[in-house]
C-alpha cells in the first residue's frame, strides 16, 4: 500500500467508483470461519458503501489460506493517480469491515491512504490469481 500523503476526502459525485470484491466461495463465507456472520458482514459492506463503491461477490478468489478475502479496486481516477488493487485477507472481524468501508468512501487506492491497521490484512496473491480479478 502506498504511503504517499493524500487528503482523505470523499470521491466527487459522479466520478467512477472503486469496486470492493468479496470472496464467498470455497472457504470464504462458509462455516470454516467460525463465529462470523458472513451474511451480516456482506450486508454491512453493501450498506456502508451504497453511495460510494460497487460491492460485488465472487465465488472463489483462489486465496483460501487468507479467508475471508476482500479486494479493493481503485476507481478510474484512483488508477490514474497510481492506485492498484489491494488484496486484504483474514477479514474476519467487524472492525476490519469498518476500516475498509471508511477508506473506500474516502476514495480508496490511489486517492486516499488506508488506515494503518489494514497493513496487517494486506497480502500479495500470485500473479495468476491477481489477473483473474484485476482484469
Amino acid at each position: 500500500m502506498s504511503r504517499r500523503s493524500r487528503a482523505n476526502k470523499p470521491a466527487p459525485a459522479g466520478a467512477g467508483r472503486p469496486t470492493v470484491t468479496v470472496c464467498r466461495g470455497c472457504c470464504c463465507g462458509t462455516p470454516k470461519i467460525p463465529r462470523l456472520d458472513h451474511a451480516a458482514q456482506l450486508a454491512e459492506l453493501r450498506t456502508a458503501l451504497a453511495d460510494s463503491a460497487a460491492v460485488r461477490v465472487v465465488d472463489c478468489l483462489d486465496a483460501c489460506e487468507q479467508a475471508n478475502v476482500v479486494v479493493v479496486q481503485p476507481s478510474p481516477e484512483g488508477r490514474r493517480a497510481g492506485g492498484r488493487p489491494v488484496w486484504l485477507g483474514l477479514v474476519n472481524d467487524r472492525d476490519a469491515n469498518v476500516d475498509i468501508a471508511a477508506w473506500t468512501r474516502s476514495g480508496g487506492p490511489g486517492l486516499a491512504d488506508p488506515p494503518d491497521i489494514l497493513d496487517l490484512y494486506a497480502f500479495q496473491p500470485s500473479r495468476r490469481v491477481r489477473q483473474g480479478v484485476e482484469d
